[in-house]
């Protein structure tokens, strides 16, 4: 597997002025670039790309979504090498209403774990009164956490601080969690 998904800690940020598309750039703890996301703009179907870099020369993963505009979405997220997939994304429909929630599908559909946000009150304030509440997330993997997402405090830019370092055994695919976090920044994010 590529080493640039091997880190323990990452930056997800979404570019402030990018006009058709979402653009995410991925750093890790140093701030030093790693990996770029684009959501490709003027699709039925959200279809967003992981590459090497900028350039968008070396694709390494794709994100699909399965159908057009669905409450519980679910999204693949697949090995471009290889073509193998390493997993799914199902949002958690009407639980997402109030405090979002995803579930991580193995390769043959079964759920192997949660990512979700911290605080039922915090989440509900989130939505109603203001969006200047940093978001919290846990990662669970049957019935371990493995990773926490936690938002900076910014309205103007969308910022995510992936941490993986409680994922000793390696339970999660750094690979599924990078690609659930620019969902989280992607998807939720325009729906807030």
């Amino acid at each position: 597997m590529n080493p640039k998904f091997n880190l323990q800690q990452y930056v997800v940020r979404k570019q402030i002025l990018s006009l058709v598309g979402a653009k995410i750039d991925i750093f890790d703890n140093n701030e030093k670039p790693v990996l770029f996301s684009k959501m490709k703009a003027f699709k039925l179907k959200e279809d967003i790309r992981l590459y090497g870099d900028e350039t968008m020369q070396d694709e390494l993963v794709t994100i699909h979504a399965r159908s057009v505009i669905d409450f519980s979405s679910i999204f693949d997220v697949v090995d471009v090498e290889t073509g193998y997939k390493i997993g799914s994304l199902r949002r958690k429909g009407m639980k997402s209403i109030l405090k979002d929630e995803w579930a991580i599908l193995s390769p043959s559909e079964e759920e192997i774990g949660l990512i979700k946000e911290d605080n039922a009150l915090l989440a509900l304030l989130r939505r109603f009164l203001t969006n200047l509440i940093p978001q919290h997330y846990n990662v669970v993997v049957n019935g371990t956490k493995v990773a926490e997402f936690k938002q900076n405090f910014n309205p103007f830019v969308q910022k995510l601080n992936l941490n993986f370092s409680d994922d000793h055994n390696d339970k999660l695919d750094r690979r599924l969690g990078l690609a659930a976090a620019v969902l989280l920044i992607a998807v939720e994010g325009n729906q807030g």
